[in-house]
């Protein structure tokens, strides 16, 4: 399929080897699109995957930015209508997932405000500077990577939780406001995908659940999914990889759990 040649997608969070936005812009440049690879840093990490997209194929661009900040939001999407002419697919991807704690232990100064400040402020910084892109170029797609979590509570994740419940909330908002634009707005909603920062989560479950190993709290994760295995990459492209493209014109303000069947509202 090239259902998306010559369109643009961003990937915020997506210069990690095995992540998300990885797997998401794998999707994208194995049907024709544009790719910008995009994290706080461009290391030379971010650049082995934007190097990945081209071997496929792809036209790529890699652009440095820190979602917690609205000006950088704003230049990454300027920069890449300056490169590429269009945003067509903007992607909320960024997050900080590994900071684990009791909700009585947390820091406020660091671990909640810097998880409200990248999922959250970041994710809707993002979405404005997109929206207004869009606007003027006619419609596009916005979509938030949010999780499981953004429907079901989870122990010592306080701020993710609450970070993740948010982006369902914003999503609505825009949702409501965009549409006349000829934007959607959507959320996908994995549960547990093994990427590079999710290992922290296993070790750290592993060892508060009492399991032996984070081998056999991976078993246990498995054997209580219905289809009997955790969330991949893929998995999570595909799903957004449908809701930017023409099929899904009519959805928007939704929540899409992709979890296997772990997941039901």
């Amino acid at each position: 399929m090239a259902r998306f040649t010559g369109k643009t997608v961003i990937v915020t969070g997506s210069g990690k080897e095995r992540g998300l936005g990885q797997g998401i812009l794998q999707r994208f440049a194995d049907e024709g699109a544009n790719c910008v690879v995009s994290d706080r840093l461009i290391d030379e990490e971010a650049k082995g995957v934007a190097d990945s997209l081209r071997e496929r194929g792809a036209q790529v661009a890699e652009i440095a930015c820190d979602v917690a900040d609205a000006q950088q939001c704003r230049t990454l999407v300027a920069q890449t209508v300056e490169r590429f002419g269009t945003v067509d697919v903007f992607v909320n991807n960024a997050g900080v997932g590994f900071k684990m704690r009791p909700l009585l232990e947390v820091d406020t100064s660091d671990e909640w405000d810097q998880v409200l400040a990248v999922n959250l402020s970041g994710a809707f910084y993002c979405t404005q500077a997109a929206a207004r892109t869009m606007v003027d170029q006619g419609g596009g797609r916005i979509i938030m990577i949010a999780s499981q979590a953004a429907k079901t509570g989870f122990p010592h994740l306080p701020a993710y939780v609450s970070s993740k419940h948010g982006m369902i909330g914003l999503t609505r908002a825009a949702a409501v406001e965009l549409g006349r634009h000829g934007i959607t707005v959507n959320a996908v909603c994995p549960n547990h995908v093994t990427t590079g920062l999710g290992e922290q989560q296993n070790a750290y479950f592993a060892k508060l659940l009492g399991f032996d190993s984070v081998a056999a709290y991976l078993a246990n994760m498995a054997a209580r999914n219905p289809m009997g295995r955790a969330g991949l990459p893929t998995d999570t492209a595909a799903a957004v990889a449908w809701l930017a493209s023409d099929e899904a014109c009519y959805i928007t303000g939704e929540a899409l759990n992709v979890s296997g069947g772990e997941e039901m509202h």
